[in-house]
């Protein structure tokens, strides 16, 4: 543990920016003496503090709840029920790989305050022990074990597999945004760093000629398929051979190449699903799936049932998650014009400064931006209309919107913890509103916009049940109480 921790230079991260003050008050140079010096001596903390690192730390799995210690001067000794524990995810990155270690995160509802407080985090332990840690904390249920064999020994669970990955899936990744941040991200850190290097380490290469046409349009070409490479390894990186397996009661995902992870989510706490999909996705008919699970940290990380694939194959996997409620019904014609007026908006904005602009200086080409901002916003606004929609049925419910990354929440009713009715003057003029289902998984509020306001009560009635069903189907039958649509609120059916 200390050489991983120490390879992988982890208080390195803390040292350097204190180290490099130091060394400019010292009178330090800028040369290769210097670098040397600096990386010797953050090797040699990085390697102390990690020593100490694990000499205080500590974890106990007894029989009802995890314990974990860790600190030098100022102790921490944090306690977790089993039964608050939400999922567990094992890593192996390569350092751990090679030396036979494992990472077990172990996603705990224990009233944390931030996110990073949210899991326990048990480095550097053999992998025999993670994956009896990982069995271990996932079957404290008596109801979830497995019932015992002839030889007197529980059986293992049965292994479905739901999906599992194809390489040809792969090239959907240049149509993702999150995919496509990481190389702009990693050349922006690459140039930062050969800035901050000393001017006798790099050596003088003449660099192109940056002002010349020629050479931005030609660096533009090559910078595309270049992009669209790196955005295809990255995603191989992180989701190699994924495969999802249901294992008992528990849900299994295991990807990565080079870290590869293990995740583990018990069926019980999932309440529901939702179905991603981007601009870029949508052309080609492509589709994430996320989980929502009660109480799990990074749920957009581990919540990953479907990290990219067809949408065929997505929904299908959705609809095996939870219930199809049915097809989404269409909002009123008014959600359509207010789309509409906020996407043109801009663009007559934007042209009636380019007409000023070209009366006053006589640039004749001022208002052509804002002519074409304007002319796109009619799609864009038709777009952001076509993307809403929700359902209520038997035992789940649905909400969809967005526009460049439009998402379907398909929720079971009992996740429902609560509803929250919004409506702006502009929305009451409309007979509009805006329906939050509150709850306790994913990011906790899921969004019908721009609903006529005379089916809120009927809708949010029926995408509940209990006590919540019966309180608000009262509530709709007191006088005065039912919202009143406008005029334009009506004419509404099946979207396509």
């Amino acid at each position: 543990m200390v050489l991983v921790h120490t390879a992988t230079f982890r208080q390195a991260r803390q040292l350097v920016p204190l180290l490099i003050p130091v060394a400019a008050v010292v009178g330090l140079d800028d040369g290769v003496g210097t670098i040397v010096l600096l990386a010797a001596a953050v090797t040699a903390l990085s390697l102390a503090a990690a020593a100490l690192s694990w000499w205080r730390f500590g974890y106990a799995d007894g029989p009802t709840a995890v314990v974990v210690t860790r600190g030098l001067l100022a102790r921490s000794v944090r306690t977790v029920p089993n039964d608050r524990i939400r999922g567990v995810e094992v890593e192996t990155p390569p350092l751990h790989r090679l030396l036979g270690l494992v990472r077990v995160r172990i996603d705990a509802a224990a009233g944390s305050v931030g996110a990073d407080e949210e899991e326990l985090l048990v480095d550097g332990v053999p992998r025999a022990e993670g994956d009896r840690l990982r069995a271990r904390l996932l079957a404290h249920r008596p109801a979830t074990a497995p019932p015992p064999g002839d030889d007197g020994q529980p059986e293992p669970p049965e292994e479905e597999e739901l999906t599992r990955s194809d390489p040809r899936w792969l090239l959907y990744a240049p149509l993702v945004g999150s995919y496509l941040v990481v190389p702009l991200a990693a050349v922006g850190t690459l140039f930062r760093f050969l800035d901050e290097l000393p001017d006798a380490v790099i050596p003088a290469v003449p660099g192109p000629d940056v002002s010349d046409p020629r050479v931005l349009v030609a660096a533009l070409v090559a910078a595309v398929p270049l992009l669209a490479l790196a955005a295809v390894v990255g995603a191989a990186v992180v989701n190699w051979r994924f495969r999802l397996l249901r294992r008992g009661g528990s849900l299994v995902a295991v990807r990565g190449l080079l870290t590869r992870r293990h995740t583990e989510l018990e069926v019980d706490r999932i309440r529901g699903g939702t179905l991603s999909e981007g601009l870029g996705m949508r052309w080609v008919g492509a589709a994430r799936v996320n989980a929502l699970v009660t109480g799990l940290g990074q749920a957009s990380r581990r919540g990953q049932l479907l990290p990219l694939g067809p949408r065929t194959t997505a929904v299908a996997l959705l609809d095996r998650l939870v219930e199809d409620p049915g097809p989404l019904t269409a909002h009123p014609p008014a959600a359509l014009r207010r789309r509409l007026v906020r996407s043109l908006a801009s663009g007559v904005l934007v042209t009636a400064l380019g007409v000023a602009v070209a009366a006053a200086l006589g640039w004749w080409w001022a208002p052509v931006p804002g002519v074409v901002l304007t002319v796109l916003g009619v799609p864009a606004g038709t777009g952001r209309y076509r993307a809403l929609g929700h359902r209520a049925g038997p035992r789940s419910f649905s909400v969809r919107s967005g526009w460049l990354v439009r998402e379907q929440a398909v929720l079971q009713r009992r996740a429902v913890v609560g509803w929250k009715v919004r409506q702006s003057p502009f929305q009451r003029r409309a007979g509009l509103a805006t329906v939050v289902a509150c709850v306790g998984a994913g990011s906790g509020g899921y969004a019908a916009v721009d609903m006529a306001a005379a089916d809120v009560a009927a809708f949010t009635a029926a995408a509940s049940s209990g006590t919540w069903a019966r309180g608000l189907r009262s509530w709709t039958d007191r006088p005065g109480r039912r919202p009143a649509a406008g005029p334009r609120a009506a004419r509404r059916g099946p979207l396509p």
